[in-house]
């Protein structure tokens, strides 16, 4: 995986950089994989690699001021992401490679330019904006958003795509008077000042005159309310709010006044986000992760009013409020930050939880602030974690505002056996990674699989539920819900094995399909082609299905294939091309030799039965998962290549049936037919051997395998991957998978068809005149001697 990974980000890193040359891409993934250690992405290294890079800018606050911006709204893999552009600026040669590659851009670009102007004068005007022009904008730019609210747009989009999503359960949606109710919101209400009389200024006041003003201002700003002397300034965009204080103050008031401000801008944002997020397009994680915050807030609002009626008892000084509010500006400091980060990275589900567990992480020094992130984070993950815990137990998924790490599909169960592309298994249910917390995240492969598990059992129509289910909390110590994620797990693989070995009976019905795909069964083979040789020599258009399917099912009932249980899920297939095109398309061989083979031998002519005759095989859910139409292709695969080289087998024995009443003839007239008889032979020997080859070298033995790895398989994926191995296994040793190899195998069988049919129009005529024409004979002798040259390869 940690290879994958490294392909990935490396080939997207220079695709984005537009790097000529795939070469130095391949050349550095091995540097890197060399060079790997799991340590690149501690905090020391991750500390390093950006001091290094920002020596390396030539606009360093620059770039520390984009690194702060991303880590504030926790963007993933942003610590790899930096330790990999360090090594980068430590390559010379990669330098190099990317200073001439900006080259060459700029020249293109350049010489585009040239290009588009000399179609198009454009007019002597500076290009450069100036700074007024740019002021004007601004402005603009400001209107617009200011006109326009950020939260509105983005909860219509989210309630949008919700609805798309779900659209016979959509949103429900709150009225405009929710969202235009300002005087209930508990921020600030930014108003025009209200014409009237001035009032004197605050500064001609005596000190303790001003002090008991500023309290009193100070107690109403704290609580989202403008004072006389302190109002609130309007907040642009995502911006914390500032404050205005009158400038007459005395300065050791306006020092300790500017001191507490701060806490009235936390309880600004907070309130903000707390009213922004509760909305329902925010999802449940959001909403729990609100009502703490409100709950925090009551705290915070209890004691402002403790110091009101302090301040109207007259015993609230400036001093004593800088005093009471030293413990509660950390707190809402947290608070703040945690919900500018939030509403930053636009975070929801699993990257709310994955940022509040880094919060928690990070302030392992700092017990209180631990404390209280890690108050936030259980009250955030109980909706996520009873979403977990319904899929992890039942295979359940009950999401509806998208925010968990497994995402359903519509994708319907009985198309496995209609369509060859169909991915049922690694489609239905997928994990979205930025959904996934990052406590979570080694298990995710775990957690998808537990839930897709039991969800096929559910959909066989049993209800299961793990016997070791108990609710999950969040805890710094990840032991805990990391083995109720293994328990669940091993229970779900043991259940949906049983149930596929056991009720379905899964290994009975591939040695079923072994007996007709693979030819297990030697006499129903003899049974059935004696049965229909004469319907399959006829071209397609003219065979009538249901002739053959009765001719199928006396061949079933005649041979040893009648104690088959599974029998009456064979039937008839008749494919529009030929094997070796079938093979060629299906397995997308994109080759000189395929596109060379479809040229020579073109498939628009007319196809007879014996090429286009093949097995197909009904397997209902879910043994449909493994034994899926991808899979069941390939066993027609195989056994369309056995069942051709049986047909040519059996030509060759009906050539020696001819003539074995050739001893009859005259020595002079059986020339040519002592050289034809050792050709026919080593043809035969030929066919023969590589059926021996393919069945019992090849397909018992890799069978023998898959049985004994099945027995030991402890859940469905192993079962897959054994079943798929065992196909592939077989198709690659059989020569199925190689362009070459078809080509030749494919020229070799023609040949051995011509000369039968040769032979079958030569011995009957001999027979008859007991000596053939001479256009007879030089047409039998020069097909001997053509096919004669063939006898090399044939021994190879």
């Amino acid at each position: 995986m940690s290879e994958f990974r490294i392909h990935h980000d490396v080939n997207e890193l220079l695709s984005l950089l537009q790097v000529r040359g795939g070469d130095g891409a391949e050349g550095y993934i091995d540097l890197l994989q060399k060079h790997r250690t799991p340590y690149v992405t501690t905090t020391v290294s991750a500390h390093s690699a950006k001091v290094k890079l920002a020596e390396f800018s030539k606009t360093p606050e620059d770039f520390l001021r984009k690194y702060d911006e991303l880590k504030s709204k926790n963007v993933r893999n942003l610590d790899p992401l930096v330790y990999l552009l360090s090594k980068l600026c430590e390559d010379k040669e990669m330098l190099q490679c990317l200073q001439q590659n900006a080259k060459e851009r700029s020249e293109s670009s350049a010489s585009a330019n040239s290009t588009t102007t000399s179609s198009y004068t454009l007019p002597q005007t500076s290009t450069k904006m100036s700074m007024q022009e740019l002021d004007e904008l601004r402005k603009k730019l400001g209107n617009v958003t200011a006109s326009s609210n950020p939260a509105e747009v983005t909860r219509k989009m989210l309630r949008d795509k919700h609805n798309k999503k779900n659209p016979t359960q959509p949103n429900p949606v709150f009225p405009n008077w929710v969202y235009d109710r300002p005087a209930l919101i508990g921020d600030f209400i930014i108003s025009p000042t209200p014409a009237g009389d001035p009032a004197a200024s605050v500064g001609t006041l005596p000190l303790s005159t001003q002090e008991q003003f500023v309290v009193e201002d100070l107690l109403f700003v704290l609580v989202g309310v403008d004072g006389r002397d302190i109002t609130a300034q309007p907040v642009l965009g995502r911006q914390n709010r500032s404050f205005i204080v009158d400038a007459t103050l005395d300065m050791s008031v306006k020092e300790l006044v500017n001191r507490i401000l701060p806490v009235a801008s936390y309880y600004s944002t907070i309130t903000r986000f707390i009213e922004e997020k509760s909305s329902f397009e925010y999802g449940q994680v959001n909403h729990a992760l609100t009502a703490a915050m409100r709950t925090l807030m009551k705290e915070y609002l209890i004691l402002v009013t403790q110091l009101e009626h302090l301040q109207r008892q007259g015993l609230l000084s400036l001093q004593k409020l800088w005093f009471y509010i030293q413990p509660t500006m950390r707190t809402m400091e947290i608070l703040a930050s945690i919900a500018s980060s939030l509403d930053k990275g636009e975070c929801m589900g699993g990257s709310t939880l994955s940022l509040l567990h880094d919060r928690t992480f990070n302030y392992t020094g700092d017990s209180q602030a631990q404390e209280l992130c890690l108050y936030l984070t259980k009250a955030a993950s109980v909706p996520y974690f009873e979403i977990l815990e319904k899929w992890i137990y039942r295979g359940i998924i009950k999401d509806p505002y998208s925010e968990f790490m497994v995402e359903e599909h519509e994708l319907q169960k009985e198309k496995i056996q209609e369509d060859y592309n169909d991915k049922y298994w690694d489609q239905r249910y997928t994990i979205v990674q930025h959904r996934i917390p990052s406590f979570l995240q080694k298990m995710a492969d775990k957690i998808l699989s537990t839930g897709k598990y039991l969800n096929v059992v559910r959909e066989c129509g049993r209800d299961v539920t793990c016997p070791d289910a108990k609710e999950v909390l969040y805890t710094l110590k990840e032991r805990a819900y990391v083995e109720q994620i293994e328990k669940s797990y091993n229970y779900a693989s043991k259940v949906l094995l049983d149930f596929l070995m056991e009720e379905k009976e899964l290994v009975s019905r591939l040695r079923s399909i072994k007996h007709y795909f693979l030819m297990d069964k030697g006499d129903f083979f003899v049974h059935f082609m004696d049965l229909t040789e004469e319907e399959l020599k006829k071209p397609v258009d003219d065979i009538v299905p249901p002739r053959l399917e009765a001719l199928l099912e006396l061949a079933l009932r005649m041979s040893t294939a009648n104690t088959d249980p599974f029998k009456d899920d064979l039937k008839i297939d008749l494919m529009p091309h030929d094997v070796i095109t079938q093979l060629l398309r299906v397995l997308a061989i994109e080759t000189k030799q395929e596109k060379a083979i479809i040229n020579a031998e073109p498939t628009d002519g007319v196809l007879s039965g014996l090429e286009a005759f093949s097995f197909d095989y009904i397997v209902k859910w879910p043994l449909s998962l493994i034994i899926n139409r991808k899979a069941l292709t390939r066993y027609q695969m195989l056994f369309r290549h056995m069942f051709y080289c049986k047909h040519v087998e059996r030509l060759l024995c009906n050539v020696w049936i001819s003539s074995k009443d050739f001893k009859q003839y005259s020595l002079p007239s059986a020339k040519w037919f002592a050289t034809a008889f050792a050709l026919r032979q080593r043809m035969l020997n030929f066919v023969q051997n590589i059926q021996y080859y393919m069945m019992f070298e090849v397909m018992e033995p890799t069978w023998h395998v898959m049985e004994n790895n099945l027995k030991m398989a402890s859940n469905i994926d192993d079962v897959l991957c054994h079943h798929t191995s065992f196909l592939d296994n077989c198709l690659k040793d059989c020569m199925l998978t190689n362009p070459e190899l078809l080509r030749i195998f494919s020229k070799l069988m023609s040949v051995c068809v011509m000369f039968t049919g040769c032979m079958q129009v030569c011995l009957p005529e001999r027979k008859r005149n007991m000596k053939a024409s001479p256009f007879t004979e030089f047409k039998a002798e020069m097909f001997v001697f053509s096919a004669r040259g063939l006898v090399p390869m044939l021994k190879q």
